[in-house]
């Protein structure tokens, strides 16, 4: 009788063996010859080599699937364990019709909005994007959506993330901690994003081997990202130097998108927006698109829709 071990990386084995290890009670009713035990991450198996490769084609299938959907189902399970691979492959094309990631919890990540789905089919045009509107219109979940459809389906090596560090009416130097600790709060919208689209487990492991960073755009200076998806958010508060030096930053193989809300700007008042001057500096140029969001995409609150409204009227007065 032979012996294989397989270890699952980047997931977790909660989440894929299921409640009371009912993914290897499935797996051992399918295959009734092979010998499982399951520990922690690895997965013991035993038996003849002809039907331990077959197994492993088949386990190799429920990880892609779970990879891809965030979830392991009986009839899930069942339908990967039974098929030739062709059927699921038939299946997975009609079930991701506008559906960007398939995120935490089987959650289905799509465009939302009108706008929204023009960000999507700009970026498949184009390397750069503006993506401009208020507060709740989506842009930033949009974009970190596309950000990790890209990852995934392997058209870029690792993702970006970052904001100018100008805070709205607080400052950072009286935060507790380093760095990382002061500006963490600062990029919560970016992590909570990610939280959505990602697993903890591996979302753990892209930070930590730099797949995935989040860093404040200064640490930008110097740097050229190549094979890239690089979203900078809250572009409004960027100064001419800061946007300038951002946007030559672009490598080889890379996509970006700049958010931002130009009615949110928290510079001081004389310094003119970086994000402003590029919408107008940029505008004609090939490869470069613009989505402009309003009211008509908030997707938060039904009253935050009548507040941009309000405030928009008392602005333009």
């Amino acid at each position: 009788m032979n012996e294989r071990i397989i270890e699952l990386t980047e997931i977790d084995p909660k989440d894929f063996f299921g409640t009371q290890n009912s993914t290897v009670e499935q797996l051992k009713r399918y295959f009734p010859k092979i010998k499982i035990v399951a520990r922690g991450s690895k997965l013991k198996i035993y038996g003849e080599p002809d039907i331990l490769d077959e197994f492993e084609i088949r386990f190799e299938r429920l990880v892609k699937y779970f990879n891809r959907y965030n979830k392991l189902d009986e009839n899930s399970i069942e339908r990967i364990l039974t098929s030739t691979g062709n059927e699921e492959k038939n299946t997975t094309a009609k079930n991701t019709k506008d559906v960007l990631v398939h995120g935490v919890n089987g959650k289905l990540i799509k465009a939302q909005t009108e706008n929204q789905r023009k960000m999507v089919s700009l970026m498949q045009k184009n390397d750069m994007l503006f993506a401009v509107g208020p507060a709740g219109t989506g842009k930033t979940y949009t974009a970190v959506a596309l950000a990790v459809k890209a990852l995934k389906d392997k058209e870029v090596r690792r993702i970006i993330l970052t904001r100018p560090a100008v805070e709205s009416g607080e400052n950072l130097g009286f935060l507790p901690g380093d760095l990382k600790e002061k500006l963490d709060p600062y990029m919560q919208p970016l992590y909570d994003g990610l939280r959505d689209m990602i697993p903890h487990e591996k979302l753990e492991s892209y930070l930590e081997k730099g797949i995935i960073q989040i860093a404040p755009l200064a640490f930008m200076r110097g740097r050229t990202l190549d094979n890239a998806f690089v979203i900078l958010d809250e572009a409004q508060n960027t100064t001419h130097n800061q946007m300038k030096m951002f946007l030559t930053r672009m490598g080889k193989s890379a996509k970006f998108i700049i958010t931002g809300d130009p009615g949110q700007i928290d510079l001081p008042r004389k310094q003119v927006s970086g994000l402003k001057e590029s919408l107008l500096a940029l505008k004609s140029i090939d490869g470069i698109a613009h989505v402009y969001l309003d009211d008509k995409d908030v997707v938060r609150h039904r009253l935050v829709k009548r507040i941009i409204k309000a405030y928009k009227s008392i602005e333009t007065e």
